[in-house]
């Protein structure tokens, strides 16, 4: 039996509401309020132990800023339903949920940021297909290929 082979993903999130201090802080956080279909259906897709590029968006310094991995399959959102919360979308219902969620485990910060800009520096290596530096692209979580993970992670020692 081969090993099962797990996938990265890059999720972001705006420090200002929850950074990668906040889920370090915690252990472990469901990650909710993702109202985009395509990110709501990558999230469908993951599995437990899959690593995750925490990365603060809308934030000073943009960029990767620690390690996390998928710590459950993907389930509604309960803030689908409470209409006190932003996230309430009124034609969501308990027998036909509209949005799921995945818990996230903290791992580790990263030894430094991996900025935008220095990301953005490496987009002929990272490929067309790396969501993130894509014109356009605004999806709050995204794939991110075996090499695409390996060329970022090596950033982490380079000094810049």
């Amino acid at each position: 039996m081969s090993p099962v082979r797990r996938k990265t993903w890059l999720m972001k999130s705006e420090p200002s509401a929850f950074s990668i201090d906040d889920l370090a802080r915690v252990g472990s956080e469901p990650w909710n309020g993702v109202r985009n279909y395509q990110a709501r259906n990558f999230m469908r897709q993951m599995q437990i132990g899959d690593s995750v590029l925490f990365y603060h968006s809308n934030c000073p310094q943009p960029g990767i800023y620690g390690l996390a991995e998928v710590a459950s399959l993907a389930y509604p959102d309960p803030t689908q339903f409470d209409p006190a919360s932003p996230y309430y979308d009124p034609k969501a219902t308990p027998a036909q949920p509209r949005w799921d969620l995945v818990d996230v485990r903290y791992l580790r910060h990263l030894r430094r940021p991996i900025t935008l800009d220095e990301i953005r520096r490496h987009a002929d290596a990272l490929g067309e297909d790396f969501a993130l530096i894509r014109k356009g692209s605004r999806l709050s979580v995204l794939p991110v290929s075996p090499a695409q993970a390996r060329l970022l992670l090596s950033l982490e020692c380079v000094d810049v």
